[in-house]
């Protein structure tokens, strides 16, 4: 399964046929800007599945990054701002932020073993220890 049927499947199991207090309260052509904004130090991953949640969902949103995947970040950095129809916005939000959690605690524990095993003959290595559901991406 490529990451856009992953994505698909995703959103069936997330939001089903749609958010319905997003659907019944959002005007279909209200617009609107969401920042993804850090919280905590570490390292940012997860923008570029991100852009392609938003592009899958709803292709007229629009992604300005000011981040990249594997950057160091600190709080009040903004990852990128994304822009188009609320009711899309409101729609990927939880996915998009479960993936990037996700990745980024992932991403900034890995950055942590390898600084400790910095001058040490060691190197950190990938495993087959992965969730279902989400081994492409860690």
């Amino acid at each position: 399964m490529n990451l856009t049927e992953q994505i698909k499947q995703w959103f069936a199991e997330d939001i089903g046929d749609g958010d319905h207090s997003t659907l019944s309260c959002i005007p279909a052509d209200a617009t609107g800007a969401q920042k993804l904004i850090v919280k905590q130090p570490g390292i940012i991953a997860g923008i570029e599945v991100a852009k392609q949640i938003f592009a899958t969902f709803d292709p007229t949103l629009e992604v300005e990054q000011f981040l990249h995947d594997g950057d160091k970040v600190e709080p009040g950095d903004i990852a990128f701002i994304v822009r188009g129809k609320t009711q899309s916005l409101l729609q990927t939000e939880r996915l998009m932020l479960n993936i990037m959690q996700r990745m980024s605690g992932i991403a900034t524990r890995t950055a942590e073993y390898v600084k400790l095993l910095e001058g040490t003959n060691t190197r950190v290595l990938d495993t087959r220890k992965t969730t279902p559901g989400l081994r492409y991406l860690e």
